[in-house]
């Protein structure tokens, strides 16, 4: 049988984050980017009386205790799930763009340049100018950033369909 013409594009739901400290991630996350809690920081714990201990189980092996985790949405609906572990204290990311894997995700703001302050003034940085994509010909903006955490992310001026849809490698 031929499944070509079943396939359809997916949704986007969510995207897991692993943060030193829940709390202040959720500050930034909320008053920086705007993000809302669905879910305040709780704490799990291992066990296998509930779906959700069997479902970290499965996920995270037998070799841990105890975690925190929170729930925030962007505007457009989009899971923010953060994640604290006791061993993510001391563990910040490396910056591997070059290595298979998660390298970054974007966020979409027509003020890039308001946000990005934002993202300094909050402790993250700027990690690089910020650019036009088309310069003279459409103010498509770009610029990539790190929270204070570590983590680093790319903001855009406009959809990723506009940004990309005219050829930016033309």
């Amino acid at each position: 049988m031929d499944n070509s013409l079943n396939t359809y594009p997916k949704t986007f739901s969510h995207i897991g984050i692993t943060v030193p400290n829940i709390e202040e991630a959720v500050k930034f996350y909320t008053e920086v980017l705007g993000f809302y809690v669905i879910m305040e920081p709780t704490v799990v714990k291992k066990e296998s009386e509930t779906a959700i201990g069997v479902m970290c189980i499965d996920v995270f092996g037998e070799d841990w205790d105890t975690f925190r985790i929170a729930h925030l949405s962007t505007g457009d609906k989009i899971g923010f799930e953060l994640f604290e572990f006791p061993e993510s204290k001391d563990l910040k990311p490396n910056f591997e763009p070059f290595r298979s894997g998660l390298f970054h995700f974007s966020i979409q703001d027509p003020d890039v340049e308001g946000l990005v302050q934002k993202i300094v003034d909050a402790g993250g940085k700027q990690r690089m100018p910020i650019r036009e994509y088309y310069p003279g010909e459409k103010p498509y903006r770009m610029c990539y950033v790190e929270d204070p955490f570590g983590t680093v992310f790319e903001i855009y001026s406009h959809s990723y369909e506009l940004h990309y849809s005219a050829g930016a490698y033309k």
